[in-house]
């Protein structure tokens, strides 16, 4: 799938962002069988970023509107990669295509107490009367078959909406393996940061203090499982506790890549497993 040209954003911010999409898709089933999440970029009429759905279930315009993100396309990303994290989906960016993502009136509800709101409005208000329309309407004529068709894809949405919220509820955490083993090739989402300065790398010179603060980030697996991991810094900082404004900062809700690390400790707190990892070596492919 073609990448646009993302505006705002230096030729190096977007390398890194799709290299961030594309160990977001890694792993994940192909489009073509089981849709995907589209993130359009803003157009006429629309400052900011939208989020859409392309279902194989939906002939002729199978692209479907869900809801407006933000203006920022790093805000955008890390709200939707945060949300269907657990959908075996993948995630693109794509410009806006009228043709393609034109419904001509074939989501308008015709009846019942949503009679003249569009499906993508129930979707956010009702998600129960869709499912009613998914498995319960029967068709009356073509046009109406296309409709319910439209309906089964944004319950789809709604279930891998609701998946992800069940696992955020449930923690299933277990230990990534044993103390001194090496684990390669994970992807993790960024659930929390900590700032906190290295006292063996903080040095007085003359009269100034240089600290260098590390980002613990605290990570969640696409099973659920936890890990920690200190991300030393490269850069020093002049103020404690704040990072230098050189050094790459990690954000809650981003997903990394760690080509290996090895485990240092696995502790239980408040019930969830936890996985102490050192070495990190994290991939930019």
């Amino acid at each position: 799938m073609a990448k646009p040209t993302i505006p705002g954003l230096k030729a190096e911010e977007q390398q890194q962002l799709y290299e961030q999409l594309l160990h977001y898709n890694e792993g994940r089933e192909s489009y073509k069988v089981s849709g995907a999440y589209l993130i359009v970029l803003p157009h006429a009429g629309k400052s900011c970023y939208s989020l859409w759905f392309y279902s194989p279930l939906v002939e002729r315009t199978a692209i479907l509107y869900l809801y407006d993100l933000t203006e920022s396309i790093e805000e955008s990303l890390r709200k939707v990669s945060s949300l269907f994290f657990k959908s075996p989906r993948k995630l693109f960016l794509v410009e806006y295509n009228e043709k393609r993502m034109e419904t001509k009136g074939d989501d308008l509800i015709g009846f019942g107490k949503y009679r003249g709101h569009y499906l993508h409005e129930v979707f956010r208000i009702d998600p129960s009367y869709l499912i009613w329309i998914a498995n319960k309407y029967t068709p009356k004529i073509p046009k109406q078959e296309r409709f319910v068709r439209m309906a089964q894809a944004y319950v789809s949405v709604y279930l891998d909406l609701a998946r992800q919220k069940k696992n955020s509820e449930k923690d299933v955490s277990r230990y990534l393996g044993k103390k001194g083993e090496t684990i390669k090739d994970i992807h993790f989402q960024i659930t929390h940061i900590r700032l906190q300065d290295d006292p063996y790398k903080t040095r007085v010179v003359g009269t100034t203090v240089y600290f260098y603060v590390s980002q613990v980030l605290y990570l969640k697996d696409r099973e659920g499982n936890r890990a920690i991991a200190s991300i030393a810094a490269q850069y020093p900082s002049m103020e404690s506790g704040h990072l230098s404004a050189l050094e790459h900062t990690f954000h809650i809700n981003e997903i990394i890549h760690i080509a290996s690390a090895r485990i240092s400790q696995t502790f239980l707190y408040k019930g969830t497993r936890y996985t102490r990892l050192n070495y990190v070596r994290l991939s930019l492919k």
